[in-house]
């Protein structure tokens, strides 16, 4: 009889450590746009913890906080490896990893490596980089006319306008403007060099912040309508949808995790 009691005990402290485990909230790893930080992030942040969620907004190599530290040897390697380093460092299991703008191409090189510590991937308005190509070489033509010159110069991109990213919030113009850093050039020229179909089989979603969508980004990501292996959502702001729309983009990055 003891020994019964016994097994029905034990059976029923595994059963409900399982089910804690499998209630555990995702981690949120919050990956920055180029030219930005992990400033931009403040607000999503802010109401992310509020509901329960742990998150992490690392600035990648070179830029916000680390400006100081800019320099030619920064590529785009050197950002993937700032967030693999991150989980690994933290031990970060079940991290749903949002990688806005630029940082699409972060994100899509992390999950090359380290799948296995990742739930999902989240591409808020970012760019699709595939197997070979670069950030700049993702883009279209014109667009890669703009920065070629940049990089046979060997120079860094300085920061374009708020305005740009559909901050039009004189108050957030200003609070933007102050925060903005130069990118290290070879970020955007570097190729992305994958062993596996991007997203190494994790699911995938991508949010086009569509009011109005950024040109560089909408031939791409309009593709994804209708892939099945993605779920393509949008927001009715511009492209720094953390900083113009924090409540919406909330809402959407807890959903996208029940």
């Amino acid at each position: 009889m003891k020994k019964t009691i016994l097994l029905i005990v034990l059976f029923l402290v595994v059963h409900m450590g399982q089910a804690q485990f499998a209630s555990e909230k995702p981690t949120f790893v919050l990956v920055h746009g180029a030219w930005h930080g992990g400033w931009s992030w403040k607000f999503v942040k802010e109401k992310l913890e509020r509901h329960g969620y742990t998150v992490y907004t690392p600035s990648l190599s070179g830029l916000a906080e680390h400006k100081h530290l800019l320099n030619d040897s920064i590529t785009l390697q050197t950002h993937i490896l700032d967030i693999i380093n991150l989980i690994e460092m933290e031990d970060l299991h079940n991290v749903v990893l949002v990688g806005h703008s630029y940082a699409g191409a972060v994100i899509t090189g992390v999950a090359d490596s380290i799948s296995e510590r990742l739930s999902k991937l989240i591409y808020l308005d970012a760019v699709l980089v595939y197997n070979g190509e670069s950030p700049m070489t993702a883009e279209p033509e014109w667009e890669q006319a703009s920065k070629r010159p940049v990089v046979e110069r060997r120079e860094h991109f300085q920061p374009v306008a708020p305005r740009f990213f559909g901050v039009t919030d004189s108050t957030l113009v200003d609070w933007v403007t102050e925060r903005l850093t130069p990118q290290p050039y070879m970020t955007f020229a570097q190729p992305l060099h994958l062993k596996n179909a991007l997203g190494n089989g994790l699911p995938k979603v991508y949010i086009a912040c569509i009011n109005p969508q950024l040109e560089v980004l909408k031939a791409r990501s309009d593709l994804l309508k209708n892939d099945p292996s993605w779920t393509y959502l949008t927001l009715n702001t511009g492209h720094d949808a953390m900083i113009t729309a924090p409540d919406e983009l909330t809402a959407l990055l807890i959903r996208l995790t029940q």
